[in-house]
Parts: structure tokens; sequence; C-alpha cells
């Protein structure tokens, strides 16, 4: 039985007793994370249902959860005997949360949601759509509160100076306030913990595989005040950030903090990196000017000295791979049991061996066979596939460390894969090739580009339902903007790709309760010359790691995409092997024969 059904109960009686028709539950806090402190996983909690994207309905007699294709069989096995219904988000079927409340409360009715977890730009859809139909929007609610008696507190860990950052707190202080100039703005208010973890050049662990710490910032024209929990900064860091003009204030202080700024205050905000609940606190004759926050362009172009730690960086994560490669091989060979667990294990612990590494980046995906058709499958002690028998074992995993962050995904076969598994994994084979290999104007929209990759794989009558590509960031966030390579985003002129981005690549093919294949490397965007036409771009292979050709069917290659494949493993072998010995390097070699 799901354990969400009493706590559905207590919920619906909270409702009932404040006058609420029904109750949104975003995946978010008050920073907009992806991944959330257990404090803000409310809506984990409420309904069952683990994966990090999601949003929660509650009426007095429904109850649903909204979720992309990524999560489809993962949300209908953990919604199970809930109470919790699945909504399918991009089906016809669906019309989307806010349409769906709209259609079904009558006039008058009051939906609420916490302001202070909900984005902006999403508070803005949500009430245009409800008061249409004549439904109130109340923000000032946190239901889930007077329900759960046993949340989480907030993180205590302490938060620490990155000194691998080659860039100094005060230069790109001074960067944010020249383009607060540009914008004619006198403050600027931030919420999002990379951007904080990246102008300040500190780091903490307050949220899963992200190195960042809960805490929100004030930026003026000649200080900067940061709101973050007491105890978390000692003495000798607070010493210098006060070097730099950095105050500290308690983490609970930021809204009011942003409340008392003068009347006459011209504030810089990122609508889409903000709550509803702090845009509410900024005074009402107050200039608010909206735009891209300034950290988020800067920290999305890695230097050429940061650019070079992450070559570094991928190169030992690569050597890590090959240990990991290494062992897997020789223990099948071996007829050892090995589960979807034991990858995550004997992954993680190879990366740990490596020089820097601090943590995954992410939670390790372990697909054997049909769990593999699942793009955020996590296997569990409930839950989880032992590897035997004939196959493909997809591993999606990543790293960070202090020269960088990883994110890569390999497929590799076990026993004998049949004919349909190897042309569906080459199939996603040329679309990583197809867009690793494209070259493009400056200032095309990282949302264009998403096509490239799927040509070569509709041409075989496949497709995908996830975006292509994420930016990544410089051991911050596995996932971080403006670029996406996702038809899904919008092509507005702040997506374009710019030299020095990172950004995976990563298409894929699923086919429920069989098997699933992606394919996913690291890019860095580079200057690739110019023309009368203008300046153009092109990817550098980051991630180092063979491509499984024992999966690959070479005739269905053109002649330019198994040259490209054999000077990637070239690259490989190159970068890769003298940081390995005995039977990894023998792997390495072995993986990296040309076709």
């Amino acid at each position: 039985m799901n354990p969400s059904s009493p706590r559905l109960d207590a919920l619906r009686a909270r409702l009932a007793a404040s006058g609420i028709d029904a109750v949104v539950l975003p995946s978010s806090d008050p920073h907009l994370s992806e991944y959330l402190p257990a404090h803000w996983q409310g809506r984990a909690w409420m309904s069952g249902f683990t994966g990090s994207m999601g949003t929660a309905v509650v009426t007095r007699d429904t109850a649903g959860v909204w979720a992309d294709s990524r999560y489809w069989v993962q949300a209908e096995a953990e919604l199970a005997g809930g109470g919790f219904s699945l909504m399918k988000i991009g089906t016809p079927a669906d019309p989307g949360h806010a349409d769906w409340l709209a259609a079904h409360l009558p006039a008058g009715a009051t939906v609420a949601v916490d302001g202070d977890v909900l984005g902006l730009a999403a508070a803005r859809q949500l009430a245009a759509t409800l008061e249409a139909k004549g439904i109130r929007l109340r923000t000032d609610l946190d239901l889930l509160a007077a329900v759960w008696p046993d949340r989480p507190a907030l993180p205590a860990a302490p938060v620490y100076e990155h000194e691998r950052a080659p860039v100094s707190r005060a230069a790109k202080l001074a960067g944010v306030r020249e383009a607060m100039a540009r914008e004619g703005a006198d403050w600027h208010w931030l919420s999002t913990l990379d951007d904080i973890a990246w102008l300040f050049n500190l780091r903490g662990s307050d949220v899963e595989f992200n190195p960042v710490f809960l805490s929100h910032a004030l930026v003026g024209k000649s200080g900067a005040t940061l709101f973050v929990g007491e105890g978390k900064v000692d003495a000798d860091l607070s010493a210098r950030l006060a070097a730099d003009g950095v105050a500290l204030a308690p983490y609970e202080t930021a809204r009011g903090a942003l409340a008392a700024l003068p009347a006459d205050a011209r504030v810089l905000i990122d609508p889409r990196r903000l709550t509803y609940g702090f845009r509410q606190a900024i005074p009402e004759g107050a200039t608010v000017i909206e735009a891209v926050n300034p950290s988020v362009f800067a920290k999305s172009r890695k230097t050429p000295e940061e650019m070079a730690l992450l070559r570094e960086t991928m190169a030992h994560d690569g050597a890590a791979l090959a240990e990991f490669f290494a062992w897997f091989e020789a223990a099948m060979a071996r007829g050892e049991r090995i589960t979807e667990l034991t990858i995550d294990e004997q992954a993680t612990a190879a990366r740990a061996r490596r020089p820097g590494y601090v943590s995954l980046s992410f939670a390790t995906i372990a697909g054997f066979n049909a769990n593999g058709a699942m793009p955020h499958y996590r296997a569990t002690e409930a839950a989880h596939a032992v590897i035997a028998g004939d196959g493909l074992l997809l591993i999606d995993s990543g790293g960070q460390y202090a020269g960088g962050t990883t994110d890569i995904t390999r497929v590799v076969p076990v026993g004998t894969p049949s004919a349909e598994q190897k042309r569906d994994f080459t199939v996603v084979l040329k679309g990583l090739i197809a867009l690793s290999r494209a070259r493009f104007p400056v200032g095309i929209r990282a949302p264009m580009l998403d096509a490239i990759a799927r040509a070569p794989m509709w041409a075989e009558g496949v497709d995908y339902g996830h975006g292509t590509g994420h930016g990544v960031g410089w051991f911050l966030n596995v996932h971080e903007g403006p670029q996406s390579i996702s038809f899904r985003g919008a092509a507005e002129p702040f997506t374009a790709m710019q030299a020095g981005m990172l950004t995976s690549i990563e298409p894929g093919v699923y086919r429920p309760g069989k098997w699933g294949v992606r394919l996913e490397n690291l890019v860095l965007c580079q200057p690739d010359g110019a023309s009368e036409f203008g300046e153009f771009l092109r990817f550098e292979a980051a991630t180092l790691c063979p491509i499984d050709t024992r999966c690959v069917v070479v005739e269905m290659l053109t002649a330019v995409e198994r040259d490209w494949l054999d000077a990637y493993h070239a690259e490989v072998r190159a970068r890769v092997g003298p940081l390995v010995e005995g039977a990894a390097r023998e792997w390495l070699e072995r993986r990296t024969v040309a076709l």
C-alpha cells in the first residue's frame, strides 16, 4: 500500500478546514532547485512519486501527479494504490495541471499553493488561467506544514571556499555590477543556489549531488549580503568574505531584507529564477527590472583555465570508467552475481579513487533491459535486476570533482544482444555523431540544434521524448542554463550557444518493457572560424570513454561516421591511456580499436 493514503486524507481534512478546494504541490523550493533538500520534498512525501520532476494536485475528491514521459513507468508503479492518478504531460489527453484545475473547479473556488516555492513565471501562468474561470489563487499558505509532523529540518552542512576557482570573487562581483549598471539597477537579488555558489566562489553540500548551499544574496553597488544559515560559515571564511565587501546575515531574514529596500530602489531580478513569494516582498514603489541573472551567462561560458581543469577531470573520469568496465567484464566472465546496485557501487568506488573527487553529480542510473527503457530509472534494494542472460545494460552516471562536473551515458552488451537492439544502438549513435560534428553560426539558439541529432533517427522511424542536451556547470549543478538543446525549449535570444559552454548530447531510443539505449557525451562549444556569413562554432568532445562497438551495425554507418568514431576512440586512448594500467589499460585498448 502506498504510504501516501493517510497523508492524503490528512491533507484533504486541512483543505476543508481552510476553505480551500484544491492545492498544488510543485517539485521546488525557495531557490527553484532541481534536486531538493528533504525539507521541501513535499510532493514526493505526499504522493509517493520520487521522480525529480512533477507536480501534484489534490482536490477534495481527486488527486493527480503530472509527469513527463521520462517518468511514466516509474510514476505508475510508485503511485499505485495511493489515491493518486498519473497525468501524462505531453499527451493529447492531458491539458496540464493549470488547465485541468480551470476545467474541473467551479467559479468561486479557491486553489492554494505555497508562493515561496512557486516560480514567478509559473505563478503568473497559473493565476491567469484560474482567474479567467473565476477561480481564486492563494499563495500565502503552506498546507503541508500542518500535516507533515516529522518534516526534516533544513540542512546544516558547512560552507567552504572553492579554492580552484580561477576567477576571484571580487572580479565576479565587479562583472555582475557592470551588468547591473547596463540595466540601470542599483540592487540585484539572487535566490538560485548555483548562481550564488559561482558568484561567491563558495561550495556546500546542502543539496544532494550539487555542491551548493541554501542561501539568498543581495548585491548592491558597493557591497553584498549573503543570507545563509548561522554557523555554516566559519570565522576565517567570514573574514575573507568581508574583505571582498560581503556581509553575512541569517538565512531566515532574507525576505525581510528584500522588503526593506528603499522605496526608490531599482532591483534587477530574473523572473525565471525567482519565486512568487520573494517577488511579492519587493516594495511596491521600487522599480523592478526583469532580465536573466548576469551570473547565468558568465558561469555558462567556461574560462580557458576552467576548460583546462575540466579536460584533466574528464581524463580521470574516463580512467575511472575504464577501471570499472574492466572489472565488470571480468566479473561477468567469472560468473559473479552482479545487480544494478552493484554497478552503482563499483562505478562510484572507481570514481572515488580519482583525484579531486567530491561526490556523484546525480543518482546513478543502471538499467538492464526493460529497466533501461525508463530514462530516469533508479534501482533500489526493494526493486532491482540481476545482470544475467542476454541484452543491454544502460549506465548513466557522473561525478562532481573540484576540477569539473561529469555526466556520461554508455550502453554495453550482456551476453548476445539481438539484431534489433544493435540496430537501435546504431541509430542512437548516428544521432550522437550528427550533432557532435555540427558546425553552426554564432547566435543560433540551442533548441534549434535538437533536430540535428534527431534527423538520422527520424530517417529510421524512431524518436525520443526528452531533450537532446543540457548545460553543465563547472563543479556545480549537472543541469544549468541558459542553453537547452530541446524541441520543448523556447528559442529565445538568451538561449544562444556561446563559446565555452559545456553541454550534453544524449539521444536515445526506449522500448517500454524491452530495453533502452541512450548515448551521452559532454561537449565544449568552441570557435570554428568565420566566413562572409559570420563567425561559426563547433563542439569539442569532452567526455572520454569508449562507445562499445560490439553493439554497432557497422554497415549502417557512413564513412564519415566511421571516421568520427575512430578519431574519437583514438583521442580517448591517447588521453586516458597514461592514467590506467593493467586490466584497465588492456580494456581501454581493446575497446578503442578502429572499426
